[in-house]
């Protein structure tokens, strides 16, 4: 899956834009939740060597939000590394060339779901 068809998956099913939130780097997009601003997924381009490839190519990766207890279901194999530059513990790296596009689809819905507003709305109370 190339990024346009990334982006254009998350436009598409989660009503999202990319946001460029970084000073002068218009290239690393944030996808986050409309209501309450979180994010889902970051776009960035990474060097395959940071994921001890022997190689200086620069890919798009996406890093997304999981579950700890999904932690060890996805791998290399799958094109799914611990993430980079962010919290190892719930964030996880797609690199996006190599991950199959269900895989990619999968895992994006589920960090969506591990990110949105969990709040429960109550009624205002009733007065008396």
């Amino acid at each position: 899956m190339t990024r346009q068809q990334f982006l254009e998956y998350c436009s598409t099913t989660y009503a999202t834009a990319p946001d460029y939130p970084f000073d002068e780097d218009f290239e690393t997009a944030v996808l986050r939740h409309g209501g309450n601003r979180k994010w889902y997924a970051l776009v960035m381009g990474v060097s395959r060597r940071k994921f001890e490839f022997d190689s200086d190519e620069v890919i798009d990766v996406v890093n997304l939000k999981l579950p700890t207890e999904m932690f060890g279901s996805f791998g290399p194999a799958d094109g799914v590394y611990p993430a980079y530059h962010m919290n190892k513990l719930h964030w996880i790296s797609v690199l996006l060339p190599d991950a199959p596009d269900d895989v990619v689809q999968f895992l994006v819905g589920v960090s969506f779901e591990a990110t949105r507003d969990k709040r429960k709305h109550r009624a205002p109370r009733a007065q008396t």
